[in-house]
């Protein structure tokens, strides 16, 4: 099956069950955008500081800080949202709040805003990254037209909420209808709508081979559809290279293979205790059923029709240069 070209994307947005890596997904994603020249923002809205801890640098904040730069020339910047900063810098840009800002927070108004309404701290959540994506490179800013105060970028990657929650944060518009049906707040979600639904925007999954993601994954896909939301890769994370070959599986599926197994332990000079054959083949078999069933949830993955790119386990972590690694394979396999 043919499959939609990535590379004109502008605003990757990355989500998986937790647990899956969408972090480092996302920081691959980021990376690989890099090495080929560009300028890249790498945005969180958890408050994790996931992004710190997989490229090692210091904690991010509000604001824009750069976090790598390729010899191509690209960079990767990141930012960790926060809603109260977010509030901070909108009632400035629309209301002119200046120090009534600071006032408010102080007497705790600002924690009331940005909890008692879901959907309005997800349009403050998402709202800084759209205002970072439409700072187009060249220099001004695709919708007034005036030059830039700040840089501009070629790609976002948006390390979004798992996919429980994803198409909620998404859906802005519909998130907000009951609680702001005119004024800025519904304007800026209408903005925000139009350009997660345009087609520069591309939703990647992440799962691992295992029951519950692919079966969240599958739900997620079916939500971000129904949602009109536009459907990018999934990624399988973590894939690990077989550890026994086809021969020795099969073997492992004979009726007797605990002999052959003991004395193939003598002739390589390993003393067999007794129910070591036993004990391996039994963890063999094991093994094995596990391989048949990540078979199994592979070919799920791959009915859902969409581009499937995977991505090594890597034992060592992102340390000593794995994201790099990883950035190559998702350049390799059309992510971006």
């Amino acid at each position: 099956m043919a499959h939609p070209d990535l590379s004109h994307v502008r605003l990757h947005v990355v989500t998986g069950k937790g647990g899956t890596g969408k972090t480092t997904v996302a920081s691959a994603v980021a990376v690989a955008l890099a090495r080929q020249g560009r300028r890249v923002l790498i945005a969180e809205v958890e408050g994790r500081q996931g992004i710190s801890q997989t490229f090692d640098v210091p904690p991010l904040g509000h604001t824009e800080t750069r976090i790598l730069h390729d010899r191509s020339g690209g960079e990767v910047w990141g930012l960790s949202v926060d809603p109260k900063e977010s509030l901070l810098e909108y009632l400035q840009k629309f209301y002119k709040a200046g120090r009534a800002g600071s006032v408010l927070e102080k007497f705790g108004a600002i924690d009331f805003a940005t909890t008692i309404a879901p959907g309005v701290r997800d349009v403050l959540l998402i709202g800084k990254v759209y205002e970072a994506a439409g700072r187009r490179a060249g220099g001004r800013d695709t919708r007034s037209g005036r030059p830039h105060g700040e840089l501009a970028y070629d790609a976002v990657v948006l390390d979004a909420p798992p996919t429980g929650r994803v198409v909620r944060f998404l859906n802005v518009n519909a998130e907000v209808a009951d609680v702001a049906r005119v004024g800025p707040i519904r304007s800026q979600a209408d903005s925000i709508t139009r350009m997660v639904r345009s087609h520069t925007t591309a939703v990647h999954v992440v799962t691992l081979l295992e029951e519950m993601p692919v079966q969240e994954t599958v739900d997620a896909l079916a939500e971000l559809r129904s949602a009109q939301l536009p459907l990018g890769a999934i990624v399988v994370n973590q894939v690990r290279e077989p550890l026994l070959s086809e021969p020795t599986l099969k073997a492992i599926g004979r009726s007797r293979p605990t002999t052959g197994v003991a004395s193939d332990l003598k002739a390589a000079g390993v003393a067999v205790t007794n129910g070591m054959a036993a004990a391996l083949v039994t963890e063999a078999r094991e093994y094995r059923d596990r391989l048949d069933l990540e078979g199994r949830l592979a070919e799920v993955v791959q009915e859902q029709g969409r581009l499937v790119a995977r991505l090594a386990y890597l034992p060592e972590g992102v340390e000593a240069g794995g994201i790099a690694q990883l950035a190559a394979a998702a350049a390799e396999q059309g992510l971006v």
